[in-house]
């Protein structure tokens, strides 16, 4: 949806008036339920919503990774956090000021992070003695206070439904299936929430099923409807558009996965190149091959591959025909690539290799976040294979992290290891929708003639006679007259690219693609340290959000701190070593053991402290706060 930085008179025409009305700066809720409730769907179209409203907001989804989970149990449940505000946000939230829990085992899962005070939603209709027995609970918390400290608000979701749908011919059970979008019209009411594009989205959605459409229309509109008329709900709250916090432009919610997906296809317009991957599915990344499978318009080309292999191996194969060549993965399919990555180290060709981390090892978590595969992006391949690796920190960089990745590979003639997350990929938030004039020139000369004279006065083709400046080798597409060469892993003599099994040769090219790495051209990290701080926090990636959010709150509160967030990992900038070495003490927050910390450690001789967390879950602000506040005080 695309939005501009100021609300909608629709929004405004649309807001309560015949009850209390409370103004909120910030507001977290959270949507939980079977995985077959339709939690995302509601949470997305909820952010939706929040984003033509001009809202800054951060969102989570967090789903099991079966198809359909066991219902009514704890591990099938999902949910859908939305964290929006009037000012400038970083996170999801760490706790949800409503929970709207569509069954007992949602409840149960999802309590404990409810504050007391907050408001509780629950969908009594589910609460039967068998649905409780599954949830693991002796008697319904409705009844037996234990619910005391909360304001509740018991609703029959599923039978409001159905009796707001008597008139569409629908059975009961097909009916109950709409539940979720009453509770998105209430929601939707409580929150003063455009309606309209809901609306529209749904009938787009069904519009080989009109009857459905409606059927879910007015589902949405009964929920609404209640808010405004029951006694249940006296107040609504409003949280004003964030018109502050944005740069004026035209504005969309946009995921990591999307925002990836669409800054590889600016990046093959900039390149002037058609784009190519090569994939096969796997969670979390497979929303890039189906996005980028709907831009055949842009010269993009998209192949389902039998394997990851097959899929690394023709987006290689493209590279060296002359295409903008990416495959996408997780850390299992990483390891499958290795080899041919390696390979593409060897053959100095552009490929981007892009990881969506999710929890390991082995299968592990398939639907959950880690930062995990650091080292392995740094050193898993055989031999002396150096590839650059760089990570977008919040869903909307992973555009700009696209093509910052692609001017590296095309540059330098070299794989680069693209590293998001299963939290950025799947989270939200208000993205600016650049002019093409902002985005770099990555156009990229081809060799088109030879370039190297023998002695006897023959000019031939040297496919690794390196540019001087970036020690680049040309980039000769194949069917080129006059540009015949050899292809392969095995090692290559320095120049003539003949195979060449010299100690000597094989030393100065495994320092020369060493030094080529080395040699990259990457900005200076930046450090945020207003107040001279002893303490400097260091991150990198998806953790950006909640230490910006920790650090706010240290300042707030009369803390100096310094912070410093890393995009590039290989090569460092080249300031980092002078900069940690200003700080007393440098903690690594990361969603692993310390992968970044022990890098850290060994490249600059620094004590950096640890913090980490592999829980498939992003920090929490407050905790990140606690954490540093103690090494301030050390």
């Amino acid at each position: 949806m695309l939005v501009q930085t100021s609300p909608s008179a629709e929004a405004e025409a649309e807001a309560p008036s015949a009850k209390e009305v409370r103004r909120l700066d910030r507001v977290i809720i959270r949507f939980a339920g079977d995985s077959g409730d339709g939690m995302q769907l509601t949470g997305d179209r909820f952010t939706s919503q929040t984003a033509s409203f001009g809202n800054d907001l951060s969102t989570l989804p967090n789903f099991p990774a079966e198809i359909r989970a066991p219902a009514g149990t704890l591990p099938g449940v999902s949910s859908f956090q939305l964290h929006f505000a009037d000012h400038d946000i970083l996170t999801p939230g760490d706790a949800p000021d409503v929970l709207v829990a569509m069954n007992p085992a949602a409840l149960k899962a999802n309590i404990a992070d409810l504050p007391r005070g907050a408001e509780l939603i629950v969908n009594t209709d589910e609460f039967t003695e068998r649905a409780l027995a599954k949830a693991g609970y002796p008697a319904s918390p409705l009844a037996d206070g234990s619910l005391d400290g909360y304001r509740v608000h018991p609703v029959p979701l599923g039978t409001l439904t159905v009796q707001a749908l008597k008139e569409h011919g629908l059975s009961r059970k097909d009916a109950d299936r709409s539940k979720n979008m009453f509770a998105l019209g209430l929601l939707s009411w409580m929150y003063h929430r455009p309606t309209h594009g809901t609306e529209a989205f749904l009938r787009r959605k069904f519009a080989k099923k009109p009857a459905i459409a409606e059927a879910n229309i007015a589902a949405f509109r009964a929920g609404w409807n209640f808010g405004e008329t029951t006694e249940d709900f006296a107040v609504s709250y409003e949280i004003a558009p964030a018109t502050k916090t944005f740069t004026p432009g035209t504005y969309r919610s946009i995921s990591g996965n999307l925002a990836l997906s669409y800054g590889l296809v600016a990046a093959s317009r900039q390149a002037d190149l058609p784009l190519f991957l090569g994939s096969y599915p796997i969670t979390p990344a497979s929303d890039i091959l189906h996005e980028l499978s709907k831009h055949k318009n842009f010269g993009v080309r998209t192949f389902q591959a039998e394997d990851e292999i097959a899929g690394i191996g023709a987006a290689l194969g493209a590279a060296f025909g002359g295409s903008l060549g990416v495959t996408t993965t997780s850390g299992p399919g990483i390891a499958l690539k290795s080899e041919t990555i390696g390979l593409a180290v060897s053959l100095e060709l552009p490929l981007l290799v892009i990881d969506i981390q999710r929890g390991g090892p082995s299968t592990g978590l398939p639907t959950k976040t880690e930062q995990a595969d650091l080292l392995q992006a740094m050193y898993g391949r055989n031999g002396e294979a150096p590839v650059p690796v760089i990570a977008p920190a919040t869903p909307s960089d992973c555009f700009d992290a696209a093509l910052e990745a692609a001017r590296i590979a095309l540059t330098y003639r070299t794989p680069v290891l693209l590293l998001s997350d299963g939290y950025l990929a799947n989270g939200s938030e208000p993205w600016r929708i650049p002019n093409t004039g902002e985005l770099p020139d990555l156009r990229v000369e081809f060799a088109t003639r030879p370039n190297h004279t023998l002695d006897d006065g023959t000019e031939v083709f040297w496919p690794y006679k390196r540019d001087e400046h970036t020690l680049a080798r040309p980039w000769a597409v194949p069917g080129t007259p006059g540009l015949e060469h050899r292809i392969g892993g095995i090692e290559k003599q320095d120049g003539s690219g003949n195979i060449s099994y010299d100690p000597a040769n094989h030393d100065f090219m495994v320092r020369t693609r060493q030094a080529k790495i080395d040699g990259i051209d990457v900005p200076d990290v930046v450090v945020d340290d207003p107040h001279g701080a002893s303490t400097l926090v260091l991150g990198w990636g998806s953790t950006y959000g909640p230490i910006t959010a920790a650090v706010r709150r240290l300042r707030a509160a009369g803390e100096p701190i310094a912070q410093a967030h890393l995009r590039h990992l290989n090569p460092f900038p080249r300031n980092l070593g002078k900069i940690l070495s200003r700080y007393d003490r440098v903690v690594v927050p990361e969603m692993n053991l310390g992968q970044l910390a022990t890098l850290i450690r060994a490249r600059y001789l620094v004590d950096a402290r640890s913090h980490n967390q592999v829980n498939g879950m992003p920090f929490k602000a407050e905790q990140l706060a606690a954490v540093l506040k103690e090494a301030i005080d050390d």
